[in-house]
């Protein structure tokens, strides 16, 4: 593996998932769809275990509107939102046997080949030959790298300047648009690893899932390709909810689609997923957040922009007071919202040197950003963005409002009056009505919307030739209009406003649940060290699936209503209980099975309990385990669910049970 990649045995770690039932390819037992997966009673617990702490960490700490919106989303709001034209990726095609590529990742996949081939040249030309124990690990090496998209990975030496360049490509890969992607391509020579064949210059595909609305077919709608847009066009009905107060924020757990051109990387690039996103609607001039101090002083590792056009990939560690004063991350509520994501992903879990932000190349950030960051894990994959969290600015609320003539502003009301001098139109009702018709409406909303620029622009095109010409997109009434200068009238006027009307400003904090979960459980993933066939997944309770294993030594009568009694007693403090009563299999073999699971506590009822209705806690980690009474333990587990106590702390005050026959 490259140092770009976390080195772990994947192969091992999918037989668990899927013997586990974690997850699998939806419809399996027909011909599979790449990108749809479902999840099994495991996964499926440990995602909502995350939504539940993400829920806690935003939603109820930071006092947010939670929303629920529709899937189906008329064409024209996507339209209106710039999605239709511009939520595209590059993909190309072998030119023989037709194969769908996407042309960033064929390009990184086999640079990155190649970069791993050079490496293992360099390896085995400083390798003796007799070092048997070199050779298994190199051996285990070719094994993991055979797995990978980019195909066989081929030992060969790259020039040290070839090699930099390659670096510097991969550096910046996403900053490349369809032209610069092909002439990657031409330049290196780069081929379907899969085929050999040559691939054709990249075109855009637009990712968005197209369906019909109603019986007739007439009325175009897209599955939606995030949740967004929901929240936006309730932004009136929320700000009137919140009392008219700013700054506030929406958000809303759902399903998202998108029509990847080529799935891959299990949960990490599928065409249907849960997404969690926040809509923090903000003054554009007051981006101060009261609660900064709280996350000032957190150090993160940033990747800014101007670092990865040097070509380079080491983050720099900074606080993220720091990074704001040093304008490096544009303000303070997005900077708020950075620390908060770090904050979130270490509760749950993340290892934190395996977590960078990395900020958005300027030909990679979406249409509606002004700055974006991205919460990158590292994993056996690469680094995944897993949480991007973009300054929308006002563009939303804006094109929307547009579109609709709906306002989607606020109104403040000002402590005294301000007064400005400001080029205004005025249309000439008399004569614009009848000459424009239909269209007047949206032609003047077009002009009272225009910059003050754009007004002097027309006034003195107006001046000198008697008429102009302006083009409406987007609108009710697309096309061009002549303006004539008896149809409206541009002059400076002296305004005084006692309110002030503006359009908030959105940071969006965006989640994806999928890629967070896998992520967290590579990072949870060992063997134990005694035993290489024992795998464990060593989740926080907080967050793991099933909290408490509630077992029988074996099966003898007598161990059944205390089993029960033991499992009642922790789901009815909300500890999530799971009893395995399959007796037929030893102690110590559904010890690891539940350690698969990545179950952290279990409690064995043996025939000591039932003479003083005492049993055994186990914690999964450590293997350890204390014995106390049926309730004393069910307290344990639950303040250790709830993180209220340590397992350091519970033993430091109980002595340890002999396991030798157990584990």
């Amino acid at each position: 593996m490259t140092d770009t990649k976390l080195n772990i045995d994947r192969a091992a770690l999918e037989q668990l998932l899927n013997k586990r039932f974690f997850y699998a390819p939806s419809y399996g037992i027909y011909e599979n769809v790449a990108g749809l997966f479902d999840l099994g009673p495991t996964g499926n617990a440990l995602q909502q275990n995350l939504i539940s702490l993400w829920r806690q960490h935003f939603v109820i700490e930071e006092d947010m509107l939670e929303v629920d919106c529709s899937i189906m989303t008329p064409a024209q709001v996507l339209k209106t939102s710039g999605h239709v034209d511009k939520f595209a990726d590059w993909m190309c095609k072998d030119t023989k046997t037709g194969d769908i590529l996407r042309a960033d990742h064929l390009v990184e996949g086999v640079l990155e080949a190649r970069l791993e081939g050079d490496a293992l040249a360099r390896k085995m030309a400083g390798m003796a030959i007799s070092d048997n124990g070199a050779k298994k690990d190199d051996d285990k090496d070719k094994k993991n790298k055979k797995k990978k998209k980019a195909g066989p990975v081929v030992a060969a030496k790259l020039d040290d300047s070839v090699v930099a360049e390659y670096k510097n490509i991969l550096a910046q890969i996403d900053n490349y648009d369809g032209a610069g992607l092909a002439e990657l391509i031409l330049e290196h020579a780069i081929c379907n690893p899969e085929t050999g064949n040559e691939v054709t210059s990249p075109v855009e595909f637009n990712l968005m899932f197209e369906s019909s609305i109603g019986p007739t077919g007439q009325l175009k709608g897209y599955l939606r390709p995030e949740t967004a847009q929901g929240q936006f066009v309730n932004f009136g009905r929320l700000l009137e909810f919140n009392n008219q107060k700013m700054p506030f924020a929406s958000a809303m757990v759902g399903r998202s689609f998108r029509n990847e051109i080529s799935p891959r990387s299990g949960l990490l690039r599928v065409r249907e997923f849960t997404m969690a996103e926040i809509e923090h609607y903000v003054d554009p001039l007051k981006k101060q957040h009261p609660r900064f101090d709280e996350v000032a002083a957190i150090s993160l590792p940033l990747l800014p922009g101007s670092v990865q056009l040097q070509g380079k990939t080491q983050p720099v560690i900074m606080t993220i007071g720091e990074a704001v004063e040093e304008k490096i991350v544009d303000n303070q509520t997005l900077g708020y919202f950075l620390g908060r994501i770090y904050l979130y992903l270490m509760a749950v879990g993340i290892k934190p040197e395996l977590l960078r932000f990395r900020q958005h190349l300027q030909n990679e950030m979406a249409h509606y950003a002004c700055d974006c960051w991205d919460a990158e894990i590292k994993t056996s994959y690469g680094w995944i963005e897993c949480v991007g969290c973009a300054d929308r600015s006002a563009y939303d609320l804006t094109v929307h409002s547009n579109f609709t003539g709906e306002k989607l502003c606020v109104r403040e009301t000002l402590p005294e009056p301000l007064v400005y001098e400001k080029l205004v139109c005025e249309p000439n009702s008399r004569v614009f009505g009848p000459k424009l018709k239909k269209a007047a409406k949206p032609v003047q909303s077009h002009l009272l919307s225009l910059s003050e620029s754009e007004l002097v622009a027309v006034k003195e095109a107006l001046e000198k030739d008697g008429k102009t010409t302006v083009r409406l997109s987007g609108s009710t009434a697309d096309g061009e209009y002549e303006i004539t200068g008896d149809m409206v009238s541009i002059e400076k006027k002296t305004i005084t406003e006692h309110v002030r009307e503006y359009t908030p400003n959105v940071i969006e904090p965006s989640f994806g649940m999928g890629r967070i979960l896998y992520s967290l459980i590579e990072h949870s993933f060992s063997v134990r060290a005694d035993d290489e066939q024992r795998a464990v997944l060593s989740f926080r309770a907080v967050v793991a699936p099933f909290k408490c294993l509630v077992l029988p030594l074996s099966s003898h009568p007598s161990f059944a209503k205390p089993l029960l009694d033991v499992a009642r007693q922790l789901r009815s403090k909300g500890v999530p209980a799971r009893v395995d009563d399959a007796a037929s299999a030893s102690i110590g073999r559904r010890y690891a099975r539940n350690d698969e699971l990545g179950t952290p506590f279990a409690i064995t009822v043996d025939f000591q309990t039932a003479d003083d209705r005492s049993v055994t806690l186990r914690e999964r980690d450590t293997t350890k385990q204390i014995r106390g009474p049926i309730d004393e333990i069910v307290t344990i587990v639950k303040d250790l669910v709830s993180d209220s106590i340590t397992w350091d702390s519970v033993l430091a005050k109980h002595s340890l049970v002999n396991t030798s026959s157990s584990d």
